[in-house]
């Protein structure tokens, strides 16, 4: 079942908030809490994430119907790319090195915010390409 493209675009605005947040304040903390969240979305899709349960409840009623529809797959896939430079974030905010956390965190960031200003998911686009080179494959 499609959903509605506004919600995976609020999402990347918050994730872009919570990002910049981190890299100013360097709070392993947050990251962690962007990690979590980031992991609910890989695993149940983006309407199950924390920012997706706040667009569906909060935000999605107070707009008009929805005129755009996109297939669940991508943005999960995106989730889970969000995951793995966010993981790296924590460790290198953790663990270290530094620099690891301020790259991977600032990656995480360039992409949440390509999606919230311009509606361009990177990771969306990941996903088609791989699926088109799978299918080749095959």
């Amino acid at each position: 079942m499609d959903i509605d493209a506004r919600g995976p675009r609020f999402g990347a605005a918050v994730t872009t908030a919570v990002l910049a947040v981190v890299l100013v304040t360097g709070s392993a903390w947050l990251l962690a809490w962007q990690v979590l969240a980031f992991l609910l979305g890989a695993a149940g899709g983006v309407s199950r994430s924390p920012y997706g349960r706040l667009f569906r409840k909060a935000v999605r009623p107070r707009l008009g119907p929805p005129t755009e529809f996109e297939a669940p797959e991508p943005p999960r896939f995106a989730q889970a790319v969000g995951l793995l430079f966010a993981g790296l974030g924590l460790v290198g905010y953790t663990l270290g090195p530094g620099w690891l956390g301020l790259a991977a965190t600032g990656a995480a960031l360039a992409a949440a915010f390509l999606n919230a200003a311009f509606g361009y998911c990177l990771g969306c686009e990941l996903y088609l390409l791989v699926r088109r080179m799978t299918v080749r494959a095959e």
